[in-house]
C-alpha cells in the first residue's frame, strides 16, 4: 500500500472511517494526525457499530499499530473513556496504541469558552460541537497550552494547571459563566494522566523507525477539506489543517516520504453546522433522513444534504493532490429517478469553476447543474464493479472525471464486504 494519506474531499462525514478500516488491512501503522474528539469515525463490523473519536480506526484490526499524533488535541478523560468502551466491546488495546507526548490537552475551560463564544454568535454561530477544540488550538498557537508530557508529570502539572485555571476563570467570569474548581479538574485529569501514561511516547521517533523498517503507514484524517482552517469556508471551519499537508505536520513525517493521497467523498454532498452549502436540497435531505441516514456520529445532529458538488471536489483534488478516489454511500441514491451534479457556480454575471474564498460570495452562488439518470435498483449487494447497474457505473465515472482523480473504491454500504475495488 505504501504510505497513504486519507482525506475527506467534502465537508467531513464522507465515510472515512469505513474506508480507513478497509485500507488498514494493507497497513502496518495507522496514524491520526489532527483534530480532537469533535470528530467521529463510524465502523460496522459483524453487526457491531464502533464510533471512534480519538483512537485510530486501525485499532479494530489485529496486529496494527495505532498512533495519536502530535497534531491532535486530546481530551484525556474522553480518551480514557473511549479506550475503556472499546475494551468492553472486546477490542484489545495494550501495546498497539501510542499517544504523542507533544499532543496538546483539552481542558474543561476550553469547552466552556467554546460554548460561551458559540452562544454569543447567535444566528452567526459556526455549529461547533462545543468540545473545546478551537480554544485548545488557540492556546497552542498562543503558546499557553499544556501538552501530554505535562499531564503525566504530577508536580509540574499541578503548578501549570493552577495557573491556567486561575487565568481562565477570570475570562469565564467576564462571560458570566461559573468558575471551574481546580480540585475537581485536577483530580479528574490526574486520574486520566495516570491511566494514559503507559501509552505516551515520542511518536515522531516511533514513526521514523517504522519508515526505516519499510512499514506501510496510513495517515487518518478527520473532518474534510472545506473545514480546513486555511483552505476551508472560513470562518465556518474547524481549527486544524484537515487537508493532506496536515498529515505531515501532525505526524512529523516529511512530504517526500508520502506516496499516495486518497480522497473520500460521498456520491452526494453533506455538511454539519453553519456555513454555505451551494447544492443544499430539501428533497434529497428528507429522503436520506427518512432512510435513517446522515446523522452526525459525534452529535447526532441531522446533516444538511445536497447534490454532488464537482466544483468543490475538483478544488479539493487540487489542494490535497488527490491521486485516488473512494466514493461512498452510493446505495443512498438507489431510489432516485434523476441525479443532479453541480459543474459550476454562478454569482450574478460571474461564473466560478473553483470555490470562492469569500463565504459571502459563495453563499450567493447558484449551482449550475448537469443531470444524470438514476439506476432505480438496489446496489448494496454489489461486490464487483460489473455488479453495479450500468447507469451507476456511468455516474461514478462522471464524478471521477469531473473531480480529476482516479476512481479506486466504490462503497455500497457500511460493511467491509460492501466495498468494490475498481
Amino acid at each position: 500500500m505504501a504510505n497513504t494519506i486519507l482525506v475527506g474531499a467534502q465537508w467531513g462525514d464522507e465515510g472515512k472511517g469505513k474506508i480507513i478500516d478497509v485500507l488498514t488491512e494493507q497497513a502496518d501503522v495507522v496514524v491520526r494526525t489532527q483534530g480532537g474528539n469533535n470528530a467521529g469515525h463510524t465502523v460496522h463490523l459483524k453487526g457491531q457499530k464502533y464510533v471512534l473519536h480519538l483512537v485510530p480506526s486501525g485499532i479494530l484490526r489485529k496486529g496494527k499499530v495505532c498512533v495519536i499524533g502530535n497534531g491532535v488535541v486530546v481530551d484525556p478523560v474522553s480518551l480514557m473513556t473511549e479506550i475503556e468502551g472499546l475494551r468492553k466491546l472486546g477490542v484489545r488495546i495494550n501495546k498497539n496504541l501510542f499517544l504523542s507526548e507533544t499532543a496538546h490537552v483539552v481542558f474543561p475551560y476550553h469547552r466552556e469558552l467554546d460554548a460561551q463564544r458559540e452562544t454569543r454568535k447567535g444566528r452567526q454561530k459556526i455549529g461547533t460541537t462545543k468540545r473545546g477544540i478551537g480554544p485548545a488550538y488557540g492556546d497552542k498557537a498562543a503558546r499557553t497550552g499544556l501538552r501530554v508530557l505535562d499531564l503525566i508529570r504530577p508536580e509540574r502539572f499541578r503548578e501549570q494547571l493552577a495557573a491556567r485555571i486561575k487565568e481562565n476563570n477570570e475570562v469565564l467570569k467576564a462571560f458570566g459563566a461559573r468558575p471551574l474548581s481546580f480540585k475537581q479538574v485536577h483530580e479528574a485529569y490526574r486520574q486520566a494522566g495516570d491511566y494514559l501514561a503507559p501509552f505516551v511516547t515520542n511518536t515522531v521517533v516511533l514513526l521514523h523507525e517504522a519508515l526505516r523498517r519499510g512499514d506501510n503507514i496510513l495517515f487518518e484524517g478527520a473532518q474534510g477539506t472545506f473545514l480546513d482552517i486555511d483552505h476551508g469556508t472560513y470562518p465556518f471551519v474547524t481549527s486544524s489543517n484537515t487537508t493532506a499537508g496536515g498529515a505531515c505536520t501532525g505526524s512529523g513525517i516529511p512530504p517526500h516520504r508520502m506516496d499516495r493521497v486518497v480522497g473520500v467523498m460521498k456520491a452526494y454532498t453533506t455538511r454539519v453546522g453553519g456555513g454555505p452549502l451551494p447544492t443544499e436540497n430539501a428533497e434529497i435531505a428528507d429522503m436520506l433522513h427518512a432512510m435513517g441516514r446522515e446523522f452526525g456520529a459525534t452529535t447526532g445532529r441531522p446533516r444538511r444534504c445536497g447534490w454532488f458538488d464537482a466544483v468543490a471536489t475538483r478544488h479539493a483534488a487540487m489542494v490535497n493532490g488527490i491521486d485516488d478516489l473512494a466514493i461512498t454511500n452510493i446505495d443512498g441514491l438507489d431510489t432516485m429517478e434523476t441525479l443532479k451534479v453541480c459543474i459550476g457556480y454562478r454569482c450574478g454575471r460571474t461564473r466560478f469553476d473553483y470555490v470562492p474564498s469569500d463565504v459571502e460570495v459563495l453563499s450567493q452562488c447558484e449551482p449550475i447543474y448537469a443531470e444524470f439518470p438514476g439506476w432505480r435498483t438496489p446496489t448494496h449487494h454489489a461486490r464487483k464493479w460489473r455488479d453495479l447497474p450500468p447507469k451507476a457505473r456511468a455516474y461514478l465515472k462522471a464524478l471521477a472525471e469531473l473531480t480529476g482523480a482516479n476512481l479506486a473504491i466504490a462503497s455500497v454500504g457500511p460493511g467491509r464486504e460492501q466495498t468494490i475495488f475498481v
